[in-house]
């Protein structure tokens, strides 16, 4: 079963003092392209986090947060009362020296002062990492089932036009056949109109079966057949399989265009158009499989 890359996953952890949430999302993308943005509280661990990503995302363009929350009474921000008073020690003498008021509203002015709230962040300890990794993990679990249920959806859009390609395929049969024939008959009366022409019957025999050859499709057919089995065979095979799939719909488009320009039929024409389609929307989707 293929996966997508399109996923998302979210995650909280609750702890003492603090809320912290994890959330991962990825699109598609040729390789693994990740962002992490983790608070300094945790940076000491980005490493082990990057490799746990890569180890179970593979592919994908990756963007992983983590955001803490203070909760309850204790706050890591805290009033520096220190640096206040010494505040309003200068701001007072400074008024009285230059003989002008001191301000109305005492709280608002200081508490707008550099440095008056001091951040005091504790490290993390192992038990508080467990958790958050747990939540990691969680996020991540989260975004996989995500892929799945996408993959599922692409897997069986892919079905659907492999299998309209293969009815397209069987509709050119009848108008092969009279292609064929129109064309000898187009030349034949071609050559009946220009009097007086004298032509070997047996070399005109020839060189109309060596042209009729050239327009022959069936090595194309065959070959179109066999990718479309193929392609099949690749997406069932499991995730980790799109670049192959795109691979396959290139030798698909090869095969499609070859026939187009073989055809020499109008009617032939309109199904190889239609075949055309069908695989442009298949190579759009192709690009999200992982």
């Amino acid at each position: 079963m293929i996966q997508s890359m399109t996923g998302f996953g979210k995650a909280v952890a609750e702890l003492e003092n603090r809320k912290v949430t994890v959330e991962v999302k990825s699109l598609n993308s040729k390789q693994l392209d990740l962002y992490v943005r983790m608070p300094n509280l945790y940076k000491e661990k980005e490493m082990e986090v990057r490799n746990l990503i890569t180890r179970r995302l593979e592919r994908g363009k990756v963007d992983f947060l983590i955001y803490v929350e203070n909760i309850g009474i204790d706050t890591a921000n805290q009033i520096n009362q220190n640096v206040i008073e010494s505040y309003y020690k200068q701001i007072k003498e400074t008024a009285s020296n230059l003989g002008i008021d001191v301000p109305s509203d005492w709280f608002q002015v200081l508490m707008r002062m550099p440095e008056v709230l001091k951040y005091e962040q504790n490290e993390a300890d192992e038990n508080e990492w467990r958790k958050v990794s747990e939540a990691i993990n969680e996020a991540i679990n989260q975004l996989l089932s995500f892929r799945k249920q996408e993959g599922k959806m692409l897997q069986s859009l892919f079905e659907e036009k492999t299998n309209n390609i293969s009815n397209l395929l069987l509709d050119i049969e009848p108008y092969e056949k009279d292609r064929i024939e129109k064309v000898r008959t187009r030349i034949t009366e071609a050559l009946q109109k220009l009097e007086g022409v004298e032509y070997d019957k047996n070399r005109f025999e020839q060189e109309l079966i060596y042209y009729i050859e050239k327009l022959d499709i069936n090595e194309e057919k065959n070959r179109l057949s066999n990718h479309l089995r193929y392609f099949k065979e690749t997406m069932n095979a499991g995730s980790g399989q799109g670049k192959k799939l795109g691979f396959i719909c290139q030798e698909i488009g090869r095969e499609v265009n070859t026939m187009g320009s073989k055809s020499n039929d109008a009617e032939m024409q309109q199904i190889v158009v239609r075949m055309k389609d069908e695989l442009e929307q298949m190579k759009e989707q192709v690009l999200n499989v992982l």
